[in-house]
């Protein structure tokens, strides 16, 4: 090369870089590949060429020059850097751990590469080494907004939620306009109930970044919380229209319209959910509840589990002072009079946050509970009075075990199962002989059970005795029960005992 040609290759990258600094990323990549032209091989040419190609969305030519540029010279630790982002964009997260990984044996400090690599580790599920990474990064540059954001993403993961709002206003406080921060902010307040100041801190997001769909569907959910179906409608609203194909956003709306009674509208929203790649199952169940298409025999297991885990951190207080809900005392009052017995092995089915333990503790040697949601069964695990905790489906856990239990115990849970032939057989099996079983359901008329607005289950009287009677146990006792207050209104139920006659 000249001395004039490498002259002009140093003029011609001094301003692309300037240009990429400035934002001008169509004159940078001319210039850099002018570059390129002089000079094939020239390093910060290709590096930079395939940083641009990241911010113009496309990781397979960022990759592809990115690692043009480390195959030249493979000791630069942002080039592995980068290409650990691009690789991540790619959904090839093994691939970009391992990236940001050299970047960080090159570069031990490198507060990005450690932050980068925090993401990559969440995107395999590996949360609490991705919160390290995190750390680690800010331990580096504590003013590092970035870094105390994703870990706020990450902590909203593990339902951590006061901490992950303290990691967003930490962002906040070193970067004020940070639209993700604002947003990793709402979706704190909205798990810990702080609704107004959810719905303003996604509309700080929304104002910072007008066109994000998935901050006006957040708000939709924080107003459809406070009730205010007609504002939670705008904002699904403004989220379609900037994003067509967004099917939680249809989801949602459909539960709006609900709300609001405008039913029809509501199923059009579901079919478009469906149509744009919603879970068929949830869509299935959300249609009957409004008479659309057969009744499903449960719930989707992932819509259960989803809605327990968000619920996790204030069911108590709202089953107890907002629906005085009384289900596990009547149980346990019932229990006592019908089928009296101590020194039980018991199994509480469904079993939450453990509202049923301490009653159920009186009379067992043994108290094992189960339950779909790991949040909930870690507030269980801190109330106390379990031996055993299980996460698991509730069919599978029980097919697991025969002649285990004395008693099992089921207080809320068949509202979530229509068709409890399966449940019945298993628990059955489950128990010793003469073992009991004691739930609670929600009084249903008509057919042996309905899937209501309130997407929960109500079942016949008759149709529990009928499948008692053809499952091997015994009526012992059936009682009238308020199941829980909704509106002003008493939910009317049936409280169960019976007996393993096998």
């Amino acid at each position: 090369m000249t001395e004039s040609t490498s002259a002009l290759e140093a003029s011609f990258l001094q301003q692309a870089v300037e240009l990429h600094q400035q934002g001008r990323l169509q004159p940078a990549q001319a210039l850099y590949r002018q570059v390129l032209d002089l000079n094939p091989r020239q390093f910060d040419a290709l590096h930079l060429l395939g940083v641009i190609a990241r911010q113009q969305g496309d990781a397979a030519q960022a990759i592809a020059l990115i690692s043009q540029a480390i195959a030249i010279d493979g000791q630069q630790a942002k080039a592995h850097a980068n290409l650990g982002a691009a690789l991540l964009d790619a959904g090839r997260a093994d691939e970009a751990l391992a990236s940001h990984d050299r970047a960080i044996a090159l570069l031990p400090d490198y507060a990005m590469a450690w932050s980068n690599r925090g993401n990559a580790l969440r995107r395999l599920g590996r949360l609490d080494d991705a919160l390290r990474s995190y750390q680690r990064a800010i331990e580096i540059q504590p003013n590092y907004a970035e870094a105390h954001c994703n870990r706020a993403i990450v902590l909203q993961d593990q339902a951590r939620y006061l901490e992950a709002l303290g990691a967003a206003e930490d962002a906040l406080n070193i970067k004020d306009r940070y639209a993700d921060a604002w947003f990793a902010r709402g979706n704190a307040l909205h798990c810990l109930r702080l609704l107004p100041d959810a719905v303003e801190s996604f509309d700080r997001a929304i104002h910072l970044r007008p066109q994000w769909a998935e901050a006006y569907s957040a708000q939709g959910s924080s107003l459809f919380k406070l009730g205010e179906f007609e504002a939670a409608l705008d904002s699904y609203d403004y989220a379609l229209k900037l994003k067509p194909d967004h099917a939680l956003a249809h989801y949602h709306r459909g539960n709006a319209l609900r709300s609001l009674g405008r039913n029809a509208e509501a199923i059009a929203a579901y079919r478009a959910a469906l149509a744009h790649g919603d879970n068929p199952e949830t869509i299935a169940f959300a249609l009957a509840s409004l008479g659309v298409g057969a009744t499903p025999a449960v719930l989707p297991a992932e819509y259960v589990r989803s809605l327990f885990d968000q619920y996790a951190n204030h069911f108590d207080e709202h089953l107890l002072q907002v629906l005085d809900y009384q289900t596990p005392a009547f149980l346990d009052g019932m229990l006592r009079r019908v089928a009296p017995a101590a020194d039980l092995d018991t199994v509480d089915i469904g079993c939450g946050t453990g509202l049923c333990a301490p009653y159920l503790k009186a009379y067992s040697r043994r108290l094992d509970g189960v339950d779909l949601s790991q949040q909930m069964l870690d507030k269980a695990a801190a109330r106390g009075g379990y031996d055993e905790l299980a996460c698991a489906d509730l069919l599978g856990y029980l097919d697991a075990h025969t002649d285990r239990w004395d008693l099992a115990v089921a207080a809320d849970v068949f509202v979530y199962i229509g068709d409890l032939q399966p449940v019945f057989e298993r628990v059955r099996r489950a128990l010793k002989p003469g073992g009991r079983f004691c739930f609670s359901v929600e009084a249903g008329d008509g057919a042996d059970f309905t899937l209501r607005p309130t997407n929960r289950y109500a079942h016949t009287l008759g149709y529990i005795e009928r499948l008692a009677n053809e499952t091997g146990f015994e009526l012992l006792a059936a009682e009238p029960l308020a199941a829980r207050q909704e509106n002003g209104a008493t939910i009317a139920g049936h409280a169960v005992v019976l007996r393993n006659t096998t």
